[in-house]
């Protein structure tokens, strides 16, 4: 029975363990070095542990909190559907997921009409790698070294960044090449002019090297995420789909993490005039209040399996649950005008904050971004450009970006904090006075270092 008073003891006795001694395995940790916050409640763009300290998320936990903690229409679209259909397997038809469906089609490019539903970003990567390779009949996949697209094993080869090297090796047929990065150029370029022709030449020779026929697609998160958040220069994203119409290849848009209002359009690359065959999508979709992704598919790939089989398939794709929660975030975006104020935010509030930030701190390199999408970059000298800590940096050598992380907790933001950078994604609903506090507390905290 619920009710019993072996259940009873279970219970006290798990709330009452330490998180650092409970039975979890820790994602992307040593075990025995492992010391979580232990979050107990959250609201709006802020959340609390079990010690009363209240943050201010500037992260949104992990770029995923698009409409923040707690959101009372999000919980009641959970509520009402737990009430009426709590799950279905995904053979079957459901309201929620179709009507998700639909809103989705809606919105992305024209010639993209179909979704398939994930439990997140990695496994929509994967099947969008199998849906390019299974439509070409080809087998290699390229993309970016600066980049990240899930942990699982075509999602970890994928990945450019140091998280692919201990899951090595895996899908030897993922071919990685430079994207363009203005600031720290491969290319010697001195513009954003020269680093896109640049960066596009090395492309169509790398693909001509590599043997164009064998190429299945190319992968490109549409702003670079954990990884910089790198806005790609004009005509960047235009040239590499002229690339793979050139030579038959499928471009797949990673917007795991840039996609639903981030950059301030529903999908970021609204913003560059560009149309893929395949995007990508996970994170702000519902919030990640219930575990969802997906792959939005042209009609040319989903032709392809008009009369073949397609193989491959999640039990829980498309759950009733999750579903409901990004229907009602559809309806959130238009109801509280989430596109346009993100648009304002970023226009008027951080990109000037964070210039001003650029002029008077000699540690800040550059500042980029878009939407609610920054990182500040940072340097030990701004002359040369050398990174405030290496590429990949070890405990120590990292010390700096920890002090600085410590700094910014104490004061009530919690950061996300890559290599040398700090990124600034708050949730989209955060108030023009929050956003303003958590800019602020950034300043004073790099103005001590």
């Amino acid at each position: 029975m619920f009710g019993s008073p072996g259940n009873q003891q279970r219970s006290t006795h798990m709330t009452s363990v330490a998180t650092k001694t409970s039975h979890v395995f820790h994602s992307w940790s040593a075990q025995e070095h492992v010391d979580p916050l232990h979050a107990v409640a959250g609201s709006g763009a802020s959340f609390q542990d079990d010690k009363g300290q209240e943050y201010l998320d500037f992260a949104a936990q992990l770029v995923n909190l698009n409409l923040g903690h707690q959101h009372p229409r999000l919980i009641k679209a959970i509520k009402t559907q737990a009430e009426t259909l709590t799950t279905i397997q995904p053979a079957f038809a459901n309201d929620a997921r179709s009507e998700l469906a639909r809103l989705i089609a809606e919105a992305a490019p024209p010639a993209l009409n179909h979704v398939f539903f994930t439990n997140g970003g990695a496994d929509a990567n994967e099947h969008a790698v199998r849906m390019a390779r299974l439509h070409t009949g080809r087998r290699k996949i390229m993309s970016m070294y600066r980049s990240y697209h899930g942990a699982t094993a075509t999602a970890i080869s994928l990945t450019g960044d140091p998280r692919r090297w201990p899951n090595e090796p895996s899908d030897s047929s993922v071919v990685h090449f430079f994207g363009p990065y203005t600031y720290r150029s491969a290319f010697w370029a001195s513009c954003e002019k020269e680093e896109c022709e640049r960066a596009l030449a090395h492309l169509e020779a790398q693909i001509v090297l590599e043997g164009a026929a064998t190429i299945a697609a190319i992968i490109i998160e549409t702003v670079v995420g954990t990884n910089g958040i790198l806005v790609p220069p004009a005509g960047y994203l235009p040239g590499v789909r002229a690339l793979c119409d050139k030579y038959g290849i499928v471009y797949i848009a990673d917007e795991v993490m840039a996609g639903f209002g981030r950059t301030g359009t529903m999908f970021a690359v609204e913003n560059f005039g560009v149309e893929p065959d395949l995007i990508t999508f996970a994170k702000g979709v519902n919030s990640g209040y219930v575990p969802l992704g997906g792959v939005i598919i042209s009609d040319a790939i989903v032709a392809t399996f008009a009369d073949t089989v397609y193989p491959g398939g999640l039990t829980y794709s498309g759950h009733p649950l999750a579903c409901a929660v990004g229907v009602e975030t559809f309806a959130v975006f238009e109801d509280e005008d989430i596109l346009a104020r993100t648009q304002y935010l970023g226009r008027e509030i951080v990109g000037p904050f964070l210039e001003k930030l650029a002029r008077e701190v000699e540690l800040v390199g550059e500042v980029r971004g878009l939407g609610l999408f920054w990182a500040i970059e940072l340097v030990k000298d701004r002359t040369t450009r050398e990174p405030l800590v290496p590429f990949n940096p070890s405990s120590e050598e990292n010390a700096p970006m920890l002090r600085i992380g410590a700094a910014l907790k104490a004061a009530g933001l919690w950061p996300m904090i890559q290599q040398n950078r700090i990124h600034i994604a708050p949730p989209l609903i955060i108030s023009e006075t929050e956003l303003v506090r958590g800019l602020e507390i950034i300043r004073q905290v790099l103005k001590a270092q």
